[in-house]
């Protein structure tokens, strides 16, 4: 099986750190790079998470540099009641080191853009801070890439940061405006789809009947999701979003998209962050990128659970 390259740019909270384990479990991609920005934590504590993720499946060979600490404009913001103080709520994972690898996320990019030539994917399951600066830096990438996969937005659906607008968009507008209108291959996969992907504690329970480093850690890192969804959402169980834009690079029938003019407001109103899209064409503007709308949501639990049994089972071996 031909495996497609890709790199997972996240800012490594609680479900970033599912996806990483989504990816990790699924023999379709090869990850050739971790880049890491600021948002459900800092740079400098994401990569702290991301190395101690893969330091605990024994995959310590991927290259996973930091990236833009604060975002283009606007200041910076944090989700330590989400995702708790360190990113990734009652987890604990052993301390690494943050200085082996001295090279930018913005650099890696390119890098990886140009070694694959149309054949990488990127998943971008935080602010999209590094790859706007990215193709700022070197426009040529953008023809480079195969498809960009963005866990962001709220297109018919309420945001989750502001009664308008998503975390991650939110978090550095100006960021997503750029990569928007970059003409780059996009795949959008806001909350319309991703609230339909319910990480309940029976499937927790699923998880732990595997006793392994692996399921302890899902458990011990969605306990705090859930709480935080209980008391603020009234949700029975925590929204997955990253492991479902992640799970797009090898199984893109999980959703049905629509190809759609997307913007967003950069206004320093209410809607500052609030992703829109304009389906019945009164902009007179090109589609931008698929948008997925509807998603399969017990195909994909049972493809995650299933993919991340399996990677426990063979961390214990």
């Amino acid at each position: 099986m031909k495996r497609t390259p890709l790199i997972i740019d996240t800012d490594a909270g609680i479900d970033d750190a599912l996806a990483i384990l989504l990816a990790m479990a699924s023999p379709e991609v090869d990850i050739v790079a971790i880049t890491i920005s600021s948002g459900n934590c800092s740079a400098a504590q994401g990569i702290r998470n991301v190395r101690g993720i893969l330091q605990l499946i024994g995959s310590g060979n991927i290259p996973v540099v930091k990236g833009v600490e604060v975002p283009l404009v606007q200041p910076p913001v944090f989700a330590p009641e989400t995702h708790g103080e360190t990113g990734l709520g009652y987890a604990k994972l052993p301390e690494v080191s943050i200085h082996s690898n001295q090279k930018h996320s913005v650099d890696l990019i390119i890098e990886q853009a140009f070694r694959y030539q149309g054949e990488v994917m990127i998943v971008t399951l935080g602010p999209l801070t590094n790859l706007a600066l990215a193709i700022r830096r070197e426009p040529a990438i953008i023809d480079k890439v195969k498809k960009v996969i963005i866990m962001g937005g709220a297109i018919q659906h309420g945001g989750n940061t502001t009664p308008q607008a998503e975390f991650n968009i939110y978090c550095d507008p100006h960021a997503a405006h750029i990569v928007f209108h970059s003409g780059m291959p996009i795949i959008l996969v806001p909350l319309d789809v991703t609230y339909q992907i319910i990480l309940t504690q029976n499937h927790v329970q699923r998880l732990l009947q595997v006793d392994s480093p692996v399921t302890r850690f899902v458990s011990d890192s969605t306990r705090y999701y859930m709480e935080y969804h209980k008391k603020y959402q009234q949700i029975d169980g925590c929204v997955i979003n990253d492991p479902l834009a992640l799970a797009l690079t090898f199984k893109p029938d999980l959703v049905n998209t629509r190809k759609l003019f997307v913007d967003v407001d950069l206004s320093s109103g209410v809607s500052m962050g609030k992703t829109f899209a304009d389906f019945y064409n009164f902009l007179k503007q090109k589609a931008n990128m698929s948008v997925a709308l509807n998603v399969k949501s017990r195909v994909f639990i049972d493809l995650f659970l299933d993919r991340i049994v399996k990677l426990a089972t063979r961390n214990l071996q």
